[in-house]
């Protein structure tokens, strides 16, 4: 049973914290658990491969892509960023040839010097591009974020200036406690049959 309030203030946890997976498979699950039947979940991992800071969505989706999972439709990796140049249509396409999406969107963020290296989990969309001063359409029913460096000052130079080593594990976090909270989530239903031979 979900209390009124319960959980809707955003979960922002450094990627250091020892049960960092826990904590994020729990609040992840808690938004899926909501998920009415019907609607289809998409994952859309934002960013580019051209810009360290901004690696951390499509490192995401190149991990997530490993599954082949039948239980989530994937936009955004590294062979095939979705980025400035062709979010708005992604966005279209996916609500054109999905029905009834569950976006979740992944991006990398700025954010102030203690919270670097956070890993935040929260309801409505993420909004690419804020961090540089562009105007980008919100992507996500719900989002997760990861705050890559610290912004308000030459902000294109700190995302291309951002150690690849962070990006990387707070990706590898990502990508794994999403995937495990959608297996958490997925409902007998949904699961194909066996395939007799």
């Amino acid at each position: 049973m979900k209390l009124p309030g319960m959980k809707e203030t955003p979960l922002k946890v450094p990627y250091t914290e020892p049960n960092i997976n826990g904590l994020l498979i729990n609040r992840i699950t808690y938004h899926l658990d909501s998920i009415p039947a019907d609607r289809r979940l998409v994952v859309v991992c934002v960013g580019t491969d051209r810009s360290t800071g901004d690696s951390l969505g499509p490192l995401v989706g190149t991990s997530l892509s490993k599954f082949r999972s039948p239980f989530f439709d994937l936009y955004g990796t590294l062979e095939e960023p979705v980025h400035a140049m062709n979010l708005d249509e992604t966005l279209f396409d996916i609500n054109k040839y999905i029905r009834k999406p569950f976006v979740i969107g992944i991006d990398a963020c700025l954010g102030q010097a203690a919270s670097v290296g956070c890993i935040q989990v929260g309801t409505g969309p993420v909004r690419p591009g804020a961090g540089v001063n562009k105007d980008l359409p919100p992507v996500g029913d719900i989002h997760i974020t990861g705050i890559v460096n610290v912004g308000g000052f030459m902000e294109y130079f700190v995302l291309q200036n951002t150690r690849l080593h962070l990006v990387m594990r707070m990706a590898d976090i990502i990508s794994h406690s999403l995937f495990s909270s959608i297996m958490k989530c997925v409902r007998p239903t949904s699961i194909p049959a066996a395939t007799q031979d």
